[in-house]
């Protein structure tokens, strides 16, 4: 398939958009998962663009999961993103039995976003319970989250904890709550530097962001904030089984 500077220039698209479009069709049709695309120069000559537009090209395909770049290897084709459930059949707290997110760490603070304190509808201080939690596949994160629960919500000791046992006391306790529903969002973010950090992207990376709002007792008890690696994850909502998170 020969593509001319020709054909780039007249279409209504910059060019390396339309480059992208024209390399995303040979993926699926020249190369196989996990094959090695041949270098710069050639890939440029043989579309007739320059090399800067053919960087443009292929880091718009990267973000979009279609490609990985890997270091002492070059750019492979990336396998299909997979799917991760999100909605599961049974309607649950954090960290009862079949979640498989892992709790990390939480804190103690009377600072949240202003977004999660209007979900919650706290007050300026107002103590809330954080909880740091990451969903991991194959030994490797694709998720992060940050469960945010207001201490008067719970009923028993957490107070007393720290660290990994205080992540652990929080989830407990929600599960003696009766849980009336929950409700989730779905919307395109960045990744934040710590984020970035836990799931292999640079900072700013697009990510998928799943703000999930408990309610018990006709009120929010817990937020859940949770950051989705968009390169490699697409959400499934649903009774479906969850899929393995990553591929290859």
């Amino acid at each position: 398939m020969g593509v001319g500077t020709t054909q780039l220039e007249t279409a209504p698209e910059p060019k390396y958009w339309h480059l992208k479009t024209v390399l995303s069709e040979a993926l699926d049709s020249e190369f196989s998962v996990g094959e090695i695309l041949p270098n710069e120069r050639d890939l440029a000559a043989r579309f007739g663009v320059a090399r800067a537009t053919l960087r443009q090209a292929l880091e718009q395909l990267e973000l979009e999961g279609r490609l990985q770049r890997r270091r002492g290897v070059g750019t492979t084709v990336a396998p299909p993103r997979v799917g991760v459930a999100v909605d599961p059949a049974r309607h649950t707290w954090p960290g009862a039995t079949g979640d498989d997110w892992q709790p990390v760490d939480a804190v103690r603070t009377d600072r949240v976003p202003a977004a999660v304190a209007r979900l919650l509808e706290t007050a300026p201080g107002d103590v809330v319970h954080v909880v740091r939690r990451n969903r991991v596949s194959v030994g490797r994160p694709v998720a992060a989250e940050l469960l945010y629960v207001p201490s008067e919500v719970l009923p028993g000791d957490a107070e007393s904890t720290t660290g990994p046992a205080h992540a652990h006391a929080v989830l407990a306790e929600l599960q003696t709550l009766e849980l009336d529903g929950h409700d989730r969002t779905v919307e395109l973010g960045s990744a934040r530097a710590e984020d970035a950090r836990l799931l292999d992207r640079l900072p700013g990376a697009p990510v998928l962001v799943v703000t999930t709002r408990y309610v018990s007792g006709g009120r929010t008890a817990a937020v859940a904030v949770s950051t989705y690696r968009a390169d490699t994850c697409r959400l499934t909502f649903g009774e479906s089984e969850t899929e393995p998170l990553l591929a290859g």
